[in-house]
């Protein structure tokens, strides 16, 4: 759901980025007044794996495709304030390496993609939670339902933003419809996805799940913290060779663009150049291309990710 350039006027654009780095920089002081010191690598961790299932787009129906947006998951596993840090900076990694997402769309995108999907996920998580009983089934059945809707609540914000300052002007009810419609669809495979990763943690380490802190106490198996960073290393090169794999239909947005126009004047990304463009690397054609690139970006995510946190903690503790 990566807005390209060229969908939305200066001004809208200018100010959605004013906008989306306010919310970063509150999430960031919240993050680091909350996280602990050995909290923080597995922060690295979380926007390292939804930078990866990212790059993995599944067919929804013919012609179109949807991929992971990750802020439910990550608000589920990190805490709401961590969640919007960790997304965002898989957000801006890809708008400047990766050409995925236009810089003029950056603050859109970070709003999209990761002040909504994961204020909104953890919303209905909470939401949903509260009158059940705390078991397992009830944090992933919260979880499925959390993922869902923080895809719609996105796209309907992209919509809201179009009527604000869209350029094409096209109807807002067909773009409305066919972007709920779609993205409801999309949401379902996140919701599988996000509680297949909510699932695993929750049964090598309970206490690591943010949204399930009740459960941690319940007697369950625990790996070490080792073996856990070691199956999550396997799980990361696993998911990374399933990348060459992904769907190349165009994603929801995309593909409402085909259908009603409003991408007609989108324009190629600033950093199109990047010789990590597209998510290939220059020199390297095919599979090993998007391998290498994935792999640049896993490790990146997963420094800057740490890094980000551990010096705003280090200078608010100054």
């Amino acid at each position: 759901m990566h807005i390209p350039d060229g969908f939305f006027n200066g001004a809208t654009s200018l100010g959605a980025g004013v906008v989306a780095a306010g919310g970063l920089s509150g999430a960031l002081r919240q993050s680091t007044a909350r996280l602990k010191d050995r909290q923080i690598p597995l922060a690295g961790l979380v926007a390292a794996f939804v930078f990866v299932l990212q790059m993995i787009n599944f067919p929804v129906i013919p012609g179109m495709s949807g991929h992971l947006l990750g802020g439910a998951l990550a608000a589920i596993l990190m805490g709401p304030s961590v969640g919007v840090v960790v997304v965002s900076v898989v957000i801006v990694l890809q708008a400047l390496l990766f050409a995925d997402g236009g810089v003029s769309a950056l603050g859109l995108n970070l709003i999209n993609m990761a002040v909504v999907t994961t204020l909104s996920g953890w919303f209905v998580f909470r939401l949903v939670r509260a009158p059940l009983p705390p078991t397992r089934r009830a944090v992933l059945g919260a979880s499925f339902v959390a993922a869902m809707l923080s895809v719609v609540a996105s796209a309907v914000v992209f919509v809201v933003e179009y009527a604000i300052g869209g350029v094409g002007g096209v109807s807002l009810t067909n773009v409305l419809a066919l972007m709920a419609g779609s993205h409801l669809l999309i949401g379902i495979g996140e919701g599988f996805i996000t509680i297949a990763v909510v699932g695993a943690v929750l049964q090598a380490r309970p206490d690591l799940v943010f949204g399930a802190k009740d459960l941690a106490s319940d007697g369950a198996e625990r790996l070490s913290m080792r073996r856990f960073w070691i199956l999550a290393g396997v799980a990361a090169v696993i998911l990374l060779g399933l990348t060459t794999f992904a769907s190349a239909n165009p994603d929801g947005l995309m593909w409402v663009a085909e259908q009603t126009g409003i991408g007609a004047d989108a324009r190629a990304s600033a950093t199109a150049s990047s010789p990590l463009s597209d998510y290939g690397t220059a020199g390297l054609s095919g599979a090993a291309g998007t391998i290498v690139a994935g792999g640049i970006g896993i490790v990146a995510t997963f420094l800057i990710g740490w890094g980000a946190l551990k010096l705003v903690r280090r200078r608010s503790t100054a």
